[in-house]
């Protein structure tokens, strides 16, 4: 599977929330790898010049090959593929803004079918089921769908536009082994020693690393729950336990720096405003630059650490 513009995506952003979308890429194309020498996978692929991208495209290499992934059965040429966190919900604006990434995607070529219309498909991977989007479907379109298999829902043969939804929640969890543990509610037994199995072996690849980092991030307490039950488990996740408790560590240290630099800022302006409001214009210079003396002006002053 050949995959283009990696997403070096699996930082966290300032606000700190999961990242969920680097990981779905990565778990995504786990389950996708008996097709993948027909497929070319390019994430948060760029729409436009300016920023506009879509979560994953897959083109096939030869438009004929047929799939054997249940989910990419439904795959033709250029397929679209959006994807939405465990926390959020797909909606009707979703649903538009989706099919407008389709008609850019298609339109953004120099000749009229560059990209023909009737080879585009668009997949949408949810946690939930998408009930007000599959009722406006039905109420405005006449679309109706059915379940090709547990968490698989297509529309039923129409004139309507290529569209899956795909409840990664509801899949198969033999089959999709990642997929469907991509959320935060994993369980001992039933999810991390299953996963540790697939993971066993693979913990240099880059797809395998994203995807088991971001679901340990997202349960974080039944890893650390596991490795104190079971030897192998420990060995297993020792580095990535490691490293989280590290990073945990040195974001504590940072945290409390920057607190200590803000409560001393904070008793040092005191200090000057009691200085400067008693005329001790030369203290206050003192006492910015000499550490002995402000001590004592703090304890004359009762500032309290």
């Amino acid at each position: 599977m050949e995959q283009k513009n990696a997403a070096a995506a699996a930082a966290e952003e300032d606000t700190g929330r999961l990242q969920w979308h680097p990981a779905f890429s990565s778990a995504l194309q786990i389950e996708l790898a008996e097709d993948c020498e027909e497929l070319q996978v390019s994430t948060e692929h760029q729409l436009t010049r300016k920023p506009l991208v879509m979560d994953v495209l897959i083109i096939k290499k030869h438009k004929d090959y047929r799939c054997k992934n249940p989910i990419a059965e439904f795959f033709r040429k250029h397929n679209i593929i959006e994807y939405k966190n465990p926390q959020e919900s797909y909606g009707i604006r979703d649903l538009c803004k989706t099919l407008a990434y389709a008609g850019i995607y298609q339109s953004n070529t120099e000749k009229e079918r560059d990209i023909i219309p009737e080879e585009i498909t668009v997949t949408v991977v949810c946690g939930r089921y998408p009930h007000k989007v599959i009722h406006w479907l039905n109420d405005k379109h006449g679309v109706t769908f059915h379940s090709c298999e547990p968490g698989i829902y297509r529309p039923n043969p129409g004139r309507y536009f290529p569209l899956q939804f795909v409840i990664n929640t509801q899949l198969d969890p033999e089959r999709y082994k990642w997929l469907s543990r991509l959320r935060n509610n994993l369980t001992l037994e039933n999810d991390v020693k299953v996963l540790a199995a697939e993971y066993k072996g693979k913990e240099k690849s880059p797809l395998y690393e994203t995807a088991m980092e971001l679901i340990m991030r997202a349960n974080m307490d039944v890893y650390k729950e596991a490795t104190t039950m079971c030897q192998a488990l420990r060995e297993l996740f020792a580095d990535e336990l490691e490293e989280r408790v590290s990073e945990g560590i040195k974001q504590g240290i940072e945290q409390g720096i920057e607190q200590g630099i803000e409560q001393g800022e904070s008793r040092l302006g005191q200090l000057i405003s009691y200085l400067l409001t008693d005329g001790r214009i030369t203290d206050v210079q003192q006492a910015a630059s000499d550490e002995t003396f402000r001590r004592r002006c703090y304890q004359e002053y009762g500032i309290a650490n």
